[in-house]
């Protein structure tokens, strides 16, 4: 058996009739200990490959650190099984939180106390093996095994079938939070099944906060359509534009039209910003209608093209009630977990069939959801036990 302290094994005398043999409980008990690994030792693993820059990497951390020693397939099973286990734990909500949306108290401008839940998406790009990778890796390891001399390759098992590869060298994985006004409380959750598993995973991430039981519930969104479209089937008050998000736009469409660098166009920048900021969407249209009026050509259909985005927008720009209720503007949780939880998936020569991929972010995931890590480590012990 594996375990923290090393390796330990365990010997028993057996004795048995030899015509019909011998069966004990204490022998299967013995077998089967002998092929597990600690639960001390899967979470070691754990935290070694996902702060390692590879698994070979954190394999070597692994047996500097704690004298473990692990092959490093053994090592990649290890680590991706267990974030495997954590997204179908979360799917089947058998993670309990030990916090809900009513303790997510916060106090208001004026001297009140309220309740309050912040919801976001987004989607990210990951590096994936592509089926052709797949087949030149099987040729470079089937050319090896030829290469063997002929008493080492009989001693070798035979290979599994070659896993279906992904047909695009990224695909997209979604991640969600739930989180509130202090980040003192935090969900993350993670999805590779496209639009409807975001759907799912949203839905399913509420009922497990209890987001209705939230007097203020908000959504926040980098504007992309189906992101918004998931965020209206729960219950929210509003679903606000991401303010930074919305600025970009509108800065790229002031450097195409007036310069990125000339002086009218820093000071209409700053201007229409300020009027977006504090002054509410009809001064700002209005004022993005005015600075329209006079473009031509390509800077004319700039121009359509941000105020075609800002108008599809209307109902999420309300950004001046937003000091007064204490709101936040930007979504600044969801594009750190997007950081976070990408940092070992992204990297020079690093690829990913999707559900490791995902298993990976889901479990920086559970790190960052607040109480998730101990919990689930928790009952890992209680079910070997």
């Amino acid at each position: 058996m594996l375990c923290v302290n090393g390796r330990i094994e365990l010997t028993r005398m057996r004795f048995g009739d030899t015509v019909q043999g011998s069966e004990y409980t204490c022998d299967r008990l013995v077998d089967e200990t002998e092929a597990a690994v600690s639960v001390g030792t899967r979470q070691l693993c754990v935290r070694e490959g996902t702060n390692a820059r590879s698994f070979d990497r954190g394999r070597e951390n692994l047996r500097h650190a704690a004298q473990i020693v692990v092959g490093e397939e053994k090592f990649r099973e290890l680590v991706e099984g267990d974030g495997k286990n954590v997204l179908r734990l979360s799917v089947d909500e058998q993670l309990e939180l030990d916090w809900s949306a009513s303790q997510c108290k916060t106090q208001t401008p004026d001297g009140g106390e309220t309740t309050r839940v912040y919801v976001s998406a987004d989607g990210v790009l990951v590096p994936t093996t592509t089926q052709s990778e797949k087949n030149k890796r099987r040729a470079t390891v089937l050319k090896k095994r030829k290469d063997l001399p002929g008493e080492k390759r009989k001693k070798l098992k035979p290979l599994g079938r070659v896993k279906k590869g992904s047909d695009q060298r990224y695909k997209q994985i979604y991640l969600t939070i739930f989180y509130d006004q202090d980040q003192k409380h935090r969900l993350v959750g993670v999805t590779c099944k496209k639009v409807k598993g975001l759907k799912r995973l949203l839905k399913t991430d509420a009922a497990r906060v209890h987001l209705r039981a939230a007097q203020e519930r908000l959504g926040m969104v980098d504007g992309a359509v189906c992101l918004r479209n998931n965020l209206d089937t729960l219950s929210l008050n509003e679903v606000l534009l991401d303010f930074y998000h919305g600025s970009e736009h509108v800065g790229e469409a002031a450097a195409k039209t007036l310069g990125a660098e000339t002086q009218a166009g820093k000071q209409w920048l700053a201007k229409v910003l300020h009027t977006l900021r504090h002054e509410g969407y009809e001064p700002f249209f209005q004022q993005l209608l005015d600075w329209r009026a006079p473009l031509r050509g390509a800077k004319r259909k700039t121009a359509d093209e941000l105020i075609s985005y800002i108008a599809s927008r209307k109902e999420m720009i309300i950004y001046e009630q937003c000091d007064p209720r204490g709101w936040d503007v930007g979504s600044g949780p969801m594009e750190s977990m997007c950081g976070v939880t990408t940092d070992r998936i992204k990297g020079r020569g690093r690829r990913w069939d999707l559900e490791n991929a995902e298993a990976m972010m889901g479990l920086e995931g559970l790190y960052q959801s607040t109480g998730l890590w101990d919990r689930y480590w928790q009952m890992q012990l209680i079910h070997q036990n």
